[in-house]
């Protein structure tokens, strides 16, 4: 009876008092569901800011540890695992986006989307629970005396340790390439060294209660200053405003800004209830205060581009005091009627090309409005057919290192992978608040200058309702300048010339400071 806690039973035969292993694997089950229920609660979306990354591993590791000591098997290494992940997905069925949703694997961005969601976390926080578990339940058997002293099983034991000791390194490496912040590289002159009087920064600036980051830079922190608001909803363009507009900090003080849920702002996405249309306006005015009480100025320059264009339009229309002038790429006038065209161009493109998949795909996705981003990411593989045009070096060189611009050192390691997923989530929530904005009859005027660079090759379905749009609208200026190379980013594809509007812009419509 060495090592078993026995007593007399009714009968006078011993009576075994340990919990027998369906006793444990009812406690392990509870405290996993439970630690899988708590972090559901307290991260909906995953491991997304580089404190998240490292609780979530912490987690991961001592809820695997914990379950393999108990269970004593090293059947917790699937048990664990399993558990939390169907306690977190029951515990997050409520939050919005793609990402959390049911996955769609049938197609690439299906696949996509479950990588950078539930793959991700995967990695961040159910490997370390494997690995703890494997631990754990190696802790019990030496404790409990399973361990057996023969030598091949010695050699064995060892191999395990060191599998598992090579497994955390890796982890921990993980951990620590994953919360290094991004970084902005200084403006320097010929010999290297930080120009007086510059401003080159990543600022968290909080705007309606949630922080969000703002990438500032200007040659000269005296000048005007210009905020960029980038399109999507979802997209960041901290990456392509240094890959393609860098100059422009030498006329201007540039500010990029990453709304609340894309890119480096992602982790503001929640609670997506309160992020509204309205608020993102009333978001874009706070920031465009921010910038002028900071940097000196009685108003800011506005460049919107796509949806930033329409939340441009809008932010100028109910603070009109806050802007000096207004310049839109790509503009939107409405995203229901381009989605509404663009359907049609693709039905006829099918019918063209005798395409049946197609027009059996396109009938069962619409008419629009859509009702997931999955029908958008497939249109995109068309727009090439129904809008073609010779693309310019932009194109060719394919867009700043990695995809997207992701490879941006503007963004952290954890800050592609949020690019990423905020590109998707962020889109999921604002594009169904679009649907309703038309400036053809909801902006008849507008009290600052206006001016609309437009992409020749720009889709009809996009430029046609913004020209109406245009054509109609009262302003004390305005000016429609059409880049003959260039398609959706005119900003990006013919920089040079964009860089001279800009600059014209400022010109005329100079302020004096307070």
């Amino acid at each position: 009876m060495t090592g078993t806690l026995a007593t007399a039973g009714p009968d006078g035969t011993a009576a075994d008092l340990r919990p027998r292993r369906w006793h444990r694997a009812v406690i392990v089950v509870a405290l996993v569901a439970l630690a899988g229920s708590l972090t559901a609660l307290a991260m909906p979306r995953g491991p997304i800011t580089p404190v998240g990354v490292v609780v979530a591993m912490a987690v991961g590791a001592a809820v695997g540890t914990l379950a393999g000591f108990v269970l004593r098997s090293r059947w917790a290494m699937l048990l664990a695992p399993v558990v939390f992940a169907v306690a977190v997905e029951l515990g997050r069925v409520g939050v919005v986006g793609p990402t959390v949703d049911r996955p769609q694997i049938s197609t690439f961005f299906g696949v996509l989307v479950l990588v950078l969601g539930r793959g991700f976390h995967a990695l961040v926080q159910l490997l370390p629970m494997v690995l703890g578990a494997a631990v754990g339940a190696g802790l019990a058997r030496r404790r409990s005396g399973a361990a057996v002293a023969h030598a091949r099983r010695r050699a064995a034991q060892w191999a395990r340790r060191g599998v598992a000791a090579l497994v955390a390194v890796a982890l921990v490496a993980v951990a620590v390439v994953l919360t290094r912040p991004g970084t902005t590289a200084p403006i320097v002159d010929p010999a290297g060294r930080p120009v007086p009087g510059s401003v080159a920064e990543l600022a968290t600036v909080r705007l309606g209660g949630h922080d969000q980051t703002v990438m500032i830079r200007g040659r000269d922190a005296n000048a005007p200053v210009v905020l960029y608001l980038a399109g999507g909803p979802g997209q960041s363009d901290l990456g392509y405003a240094r890959a393609y507009m860098t100059e422009l900090e030498d006329d201007v003080v540039v500010a990029v800004w990453d709304q609340r849920g894309t890119g480096t702002s992602y982790a503001a996405l929640d609670p997506t209830s309160t992020w509204t249309l309205d608020r993102a306006v009333e978001d874009t005015a706070e920031l465009a205060t921010y910038l002028r009480d900071r940097f000196g100025q009685q108003k800011v320059y506005l460049v919107g581009n796509s949806w930033g264009s329409t939340l441009g339009v809008l932010a100028v229309q109910r603070h009109p005091e806050l802007f000096a002038a207004y310049v839109g790429t790509g503009q939107m006038a409405s995203q229901l009627e381009a989605d509404r065209i663009i359907y049609g161009q693709v039905l006829d493109l099918a019918a063209r090309t005798g395409d049946v998949a197609l027009t059996e795909r396109m009938r069962a996705a619409g008419p629009p409005p859509y009702r997931d981003v999955y029908v958008n990411a497939m249109l995109i593989d068309y727009y090439d057919a129904i809008g073609p045009y010779p693309r310019t070096e932009y194109f060719r060189t394919q867009g700043p290192p990695g995809i997207d611009g992701t490879g941006a050192d503007e963004y952290g390691p954890l800050d592609k992978v949020n690019k990423l997923k905020a590109m998707i989530d962020m889109g999921s929530v604002m594009y169904p608040q679009l649907q309703g904005i038309d400036f053809r009859t909801q902006v008849p005027r507008l009290e600052v200058p206006v001016y609309v660079v437009a992409g020749a090759h720009e889709l009809t379905a996009r430029s046609g309702p913004a020209r109406q749009w245009f054509d109609r609208l009262d302003a004390p200026v305005k000016q429609w300048i059409t880049f003959e190379r260039s398609g959706h980013v005119p900003q990006f594809e013919e920089f040079e010339r964009f860089r001279q509007v800009l600059r014209d812009v400022v010109a005329r419509h100079g302020v004096e400071n307070p």
